[in-house]
């Protein structure tokens, strides 16, 4: 089968598969945007909705469509967003979605594999390190196609947070937040860096009298999630420009690097569970991981990331 680069399947099409959709749409990633949804009605009206801006003279004339796994066996990415996402006045914790959605991966990648093993499988269902170990895992699918977007949307968090502290733009930021996309995940403090300024004297150029509270700053990354749940009722914008991110790297062949979720082999000793660390994604995937230098504060965090995911594997079995 031929591969048509272009297309994109977007499995689930709630709030978050429809602003991926529409993400998608506006950079015009995407020749051809196939929708699938348990509710095909939903999938039908989200297809024909999106289609209709396309008349734009600032659009893309891209075929939006409601599909069938069929569509997969051509497709060039394919986006799986299926499943219950945390929902105001929950607990705050995606982990506990875990043997729910398990039982839909396994339910959404059994159709995948009767048409494909050449798309590469973007994963933004939470939680999403456990379900992007199983879809991994439990199929015979290649590794290095299946890219979850794991610590990106924390480490955008992380970003505009620092950002708006020192009145900057936040693409003049480089650092990472690492290990679980969750309430485990930690800022590795020892990569930022704000237009090679460093990060011990920022206070002294910018002025600041009152130090960076480093501790507020990782509680607020984790916090911030479950107030845009608690405000909005659910978080969409910033995970659906995460995965353009990732499709962006695929298709323009970028050898970027990225904090994203696949298994560790071997990685700062941790196997058998799936966490973000930098990797670089091109278009065949994830081409290398890198196991960058960590204090040892940082190193225990990510450990302790490694045991919540893998309570969470073992406890859905």
């Amino acid at each position: 089968m031929i591969v048509n680069k272009g297309k994109i399947v977007v499995i689930g099409t709630s709030n978050v598969g429809s602003a991926v959709l529409n993400k998608l749409a506006d950079f015009q990633l995407a020749s051809e945007i196939a929708l699938i949804d348990i509710n095909a009605d939903k999938a039908k009206g989200e297809a024909l909705d999106s289609s209709h801006a396309t008349s734009c003279i600032y659009s893309t004339n891209i075929d939006i469509h409601c599909g069938t796994y069929e569509d997969c066996k051509d497709a060039g990415i394919i986006i799986i967003t299926a499943g219950p996402s945390i929902r105001p006045g929950e607990t705050p914790d995606r982990l506990r979605l875990a043997n729910t959605n398990a039982k839909i991966m396994h339910s959404v990648m059994s159709e995948i594999v009767k048409y494909t093993k050449e798309a590469m499988i973007i994963m933004i269902t939470n939680p999403l390190d456990v379900a992007t170990y199983y879809v991994s895992t439990a199929f015979d699918y290649p590794r290095e196609k299946i890219i979850g977007t794991g610590t990106l949307l924390e480490t955008f968090r992380f970003r505009r947070i620092l950002a708006d502290k020192y009145c900057v733009d936040p693409k003049n930021i480089h650092g990472y937040v690492l290990g679980e996309h969750g309430n485990s995940a930690f800022p590795a403090w020892s990569t930022v860096d704000i237009a090679g300024l460093g990060l011990d004297n920022l206070d002294e150029y910018f002025h600041h009298a009152e130090k960076l509270d480093r501790k507020a700053v990782e509680d607020e990354i984790v916090k911030v999630a479950y107030d845009v749940i608690n405000l909005k009722g659910f978080t969409n914008t910033g995970i659906a420009m995460a995965a353009c991110r990732f499709v962006k790297s695929i298709l323009y062949d970028e050898h970027t690097i990225l904090p994203c979720s696949a298994v560790l082999n071997g990685e700062y000793g941790i196997k058998s569970v799936a966490l973000s660390i930098p990797r670089m994604i091109c278009s065949s995937g994830i081409v290398r991981s890198f196991e960058i230098y960590l204090t040892d504060k940082e190193l225990e965090l990510l450990q302790q990331s490694a045991k919540s995911v893998r309570s969470a594997l073992d406890g859905c079995k």
